[in-house]
């Protein structure tokens, strides 16, 4: 999870006290959980399952309803399926496929870096002043395809629309990396670390 340092330096610059761990009594002891990522699906699962930590995220975030943040690859293995280099089951958490976007003949690169503006199509708040449309940076080749609307929460053009923000009760997901972010990821962290689902 290449991205650990740079989170945990966002996290702890909104104000959050932050432990780094791969223990699941740390998950137990925790307020709240941040699983950030960059890097390929199927590995992903991998370590997490490696860590032994999948069922100590179940238990937390699904049964004990702890909040949750995924970011990048963290927001992706919520789907139930990724297919980076072939298809591999996710944990499953939210509907939906992770797939490579689509740029074919549109003049775009992919992976997709930079800064783009979302359009935020719900209310809650953890969206507190950030506005319609903010800017927020991106690095990825992926995205998740959910399977319905009522868990997007945000969508970014790239060559079109795909899922930038996901959320469904205590889980909150973002495709781009608010500790990257500046002025908007730092709000948007800030509003997680206070927010009560």
């Amino acid at each position: 999870m290449g991205n650990l340092r740079s989170v945990r330096n966002a996290l702890e610059a909104a104000g959050a006290e932050v432990c780094v761990t791969s223990r699941s009594e740390d998950l137990q002891r925790a307020e709240r959980i941040v699983l950030p990522g960059v890097g390929a699906f199927a590995q992903g699962m991998r370590n997490l399952e490696a860590s032994g930590l999948v069922e100590a995220l179940r238990t937390e975030v699904l049964d004990r309803g702890k909040p949750f943040l995924g970011i990048c690859l963290g927001l992706q293995l919520l789907a139930r399926e990724g297919r980076e280099n072939g298809s591999r089951a996710g944990l499953g958490w939210l509907g939906g496929i992770v797939e490579r976007l689509r740029v074919e003949g549109k003049g775009l690169k992919v992976p997709h870096v930079g800064w783009n503006e979302i359009e935020i199509v719900m209310d809650s708040p953890l969206f507190a002043g950030l506005g319609g449309a903010p800017s927020f940076y991106f690095v990825h080749s992926y995205h998740m395809v959910c399977d319905g609307d009522d868990t997007v929460a945000g969508t970014c053009d790239y060559g079109g629309p795909f899922t930038a923000l996901v959320l469904k009760g205590n889980i909150l997901g973002t495709q781009f990396h608010p500790e990257k972010s500046q002025t908007n990821g730092q709000r948007l962290l800030r509003n997680f670390i206070r927010w009560r689902s």
